[in-house]
């Protein structure tokens, strides 16, 4: 019982720290070494929660955040690879919303492409437009995967100058 208690507990202040943080990220464009805070933060949360997937969706979330924001940063390869790790466990849990899971791929091959866009752009794609395109189709009302799918198809026209 106190164990089933904990885990609300948690499951409330990860919520509420998610929607501080959205709130924040709307106002304020956080510094990087914010950002890296926040991540930090983020994976002792994980640390505690591991059977859950709302500090894992955040973590990766928060991980890709930062790597389109600092694509070059020397701290961007070792925060992308705990992004491509967190988004596999995430795969790996039934309770894990499919929708949510083709937004974070989706996003991950997008920041590959800001990366290096000569030589990702035409690698990376068809993967980025497929996961939202079945993000979209598996909830409709997922808005992040909207927001990202529009603000790719934004970034794609101004590179080919359409």
């Amino acid at each position: 019982m106190t164990l089933a208690i904990f885990r609300h507990f948690v499951a409330t202040v990860v919520l509420v720290f998610a929607s501080v943080t959205n709130l924040y990220a709307q106002q304020a464009q956080p510094s990087p070494d914010d950002m890296l805070n926040q991540i930090g933060m983020l994976k002792r949360l994980e640390a505690m929660q591991p059977d859950s997937v709302g500090p894992k969706y955040q973590l990766a979330l928060a991980c890709l955040n930062y790597a389109v924001t600092c694509p070059h940063s020397a701290q961007t390869e070792p925060v992308l690879a705990q992004a491509e790790q967190t988004i596999y466990q995430l795969a790996q849990m039934k309770s894990a919303d499919q929708s949510d899971l083709c937004t974070l791929r989706g996003f991950f091959y997008m920041v590959r492409i800001v990366q290096n866009p000569a030589q990702n752009g035409q690698r990376y794609y068809i993967d980025v437009m497929q996961n939202y395109e079945k993000a979209l189709k598996l909830n409709p009302n997922n808005h992040l995967a909207r927001q990202l799918q529009a603000k790719f198809q934004e970034g794609m026209k101004q590179a080919t100058g359409k």
